[in-house]
């Protein structure tokens, strides 16, 4: 199926809702979670989550929902996380991705990732223009969300049953991490360089002398950076 038709699948606003709430939650989720979120009936919510699927937007499994196992446990249930493929439409066609993928290919051989660290920090001080650095963790959530890096606070209690690092995180202080990197296919091909060039976007963008400060810290399947309140950053 072609980008475009897979698309065109979120014209319908139910459909995008559910969508856009399981691909915000960075873990499975089940048929009733997700019509309460999108305030639809259940047999409504598994239709269009199951279409999703259908056309390769959401992946679905089965999991116990309770968290046991054994006799009285009850059923399966269907759970449904975001898909990591990326689609895009441009018209006319354009190939930004290849460019780019040569272009860090030429920085990396000759040597200039300071140069473009550089360049990239004076880029998100532009972005940010006269604006003040951010004030707090909560002003850093909505502007890295402006930028689509999908941000999360780490630090507070988590939904219940929901597997994996973050459903097991309780940091001693709060932290933001990102689900998505809006760089991530050049980034796979040249990790050093572009994810020395993402934190630098993002020092220049929230600031280097206010209360949050951006470090790198990897973490797979997400953004190489995390943001934190600056006096847990002082090493």
């Amino acid at each position: 199926m072609e980008d475009i038709d897979v698309i065109a699948v979120l014209q319908d606003p139910v459909r995008r809702r559910l969508y856009e709430y399981v691909a915000a939650q960075g873990r499975e989720v089940g048929r009733n979670e997700a019509a309460e979120a999108a305030g639809v009936a259940r047999t409504l919510a598994a239709h269009h989550l199951d279409k999703l699927t259908e056309v390769g937007l959401l992946e679905s499994g089965s999991r116990r929902l309770t968290g046991r196992s054994g006799p009285g446990a009850g059923r399966p249930a269907k759970v449904y996380t975001r898909v990591r493929t990326e689609r895009s439409v441009s018209l006319p066609a354009r190939d930004y991705r290849t460019a780019a993928e040569l272009l860090a290919e030429a920085a990396e051989q000759a040597g200039l990732d300071a140069g473009l660290c550089t360049a990239a920090r004076r880029r998100g001080e532009a972005l940010r223009g006269s604006a003040e650095p951010c004030a707090g963790l909560e002003e850093a959530m909505e502007v890295l969300a402006a930028r689509g890096y999908e941000p999360y606070l780490e630090g507070a209690a988590s939904p219940e049953g929901a597997p994996g690092a973050e459903g097991a995180a309780m940091a001693a202080e709060p932290a933001i991490r990102m689900r998505n990197c809006p760089f991530h296919a050049v980034a796979e091909r040249f990790p050093p360089l572009v994810c020395g060039m993402n934190l630098a976007l993002l020092e220049g963008l929230l600031g280097t002398d206010g209360p949050v400060r951006a470090r790198m810290d990897a973490r797979p399947g997400e953004c190489c950076v995390v943001v934190e309140d600056s006096k847990n950053n002082e090493h």
